[in-house]
């Protein structure tokens, strides 16, 4: 009885220490627990200059400053095309399906600057195709514009935002240079911005129901402000102001 209690008791002492996170029974050699350490400052390890080289930060990208030398580097409309699908800094790229450059006649004498691609445009990769850009169409066809013979169509992003919410201003300014680019190759006589955000980004301000029909500059270009064809679907009552500016618009072509 007295070996059994010593098993049971060394037993519970065991997996105590276990408990304490003991994970040696015996060491290979004796431990002195009662030597000193030794005197003396701890010496520094050297680091080998490429462990130094190695442990600095990389330096972030600038993606405004990215972005200004692929756009200015493209001397053409194919060129720049294929600088904003080779650019990868923008998170919207990541949740597009397709790039939405453009769509019309490069060189014609209107240049439509829209706000961001939806769900159709999205999915074919070209603005305005859905019920808004259907709505456009018959809006220019009311002044004898037609996007296959003497209109020029763009937005001012080329990828499609999540849920179709409006732009930040962090993916308005990286796109700028490339949107100041395109209006250079294709080389309007005139600007329309439809909506806010084609507002902010070309002329730095928004507020459409005040501006529309205002003609403004930017560029060196006129610019006419213009409400976009989706907040007509949304308020028919407004289309009276918008076929005033296309009214107005067509005087200028004609004049």
């Amino acid at each position: 009885m007295e070996s059994a209690s010593d098993f049971y008791l060394d037993r519970a002492l065991l997996e105590w220490q276990i408990e304490l996170g003991v994970t040696e029974a015996i060491a290979d050699v004796p431990i002195d627990r009662y030597a000193l350490p030794e005197a003396g400052p701890a010496k520094r390890k050297s680091v080998a200059p490429a462990a130094v080289a190695q442990a600095e930060p990389t330096p972030q990208l600038d993606p405004v400053q990215v972005a200004k030398s692929a756009a200015q580097a493209a001397d053409s409309l194919d060129a720049l095309k294929q600088s904003l699908g080779a650019f990868d800094l923008c998170e919207l790229k990541k949740g597009a399906r397709k790039l939405v450059f453009a769509d019309g006649v490069p060189g014609a004498r209107v240049m439509i600057i829209g706000e961001a691609p939806g769900r159709d445009e999205d999915r074919q990769g070209r603005p305005f195709v859905g019920p808004a850009g259907q709505l456009l169409d018959r809006m220019l066809a009311a002044i004898e514009l037609d996007r296959s013979k003497n209109v020029y169509i763009t937005n001012v992003l080329p990828w499609r935002p999540p849920q179709d919410r409006d732009p930040h201003s962090q993916e308005i300014a990286m796109m700028f240079p490339f949107l100041e680019r395109h209006v250079a190759l294709a080389k309007p006589e005139f600007i329309i911005c439809m909506g806010n955000i084609s507002c902010l980004s070309v002329l730095g301000k928004k507020g459409i129901t005040r501006m529309r029909g205002k003609w403004e500059q930017a560029f060196g270009l006129p610019v006419l402000p213009m409400f976009h064809p989706a907040y007509l679907l949304r308020t028919p009552s407004a289309k009276r102001e918008a076929w005033a500016d296309l009214l107005d618009l067509r005087a200028k072509l004609i004049s």
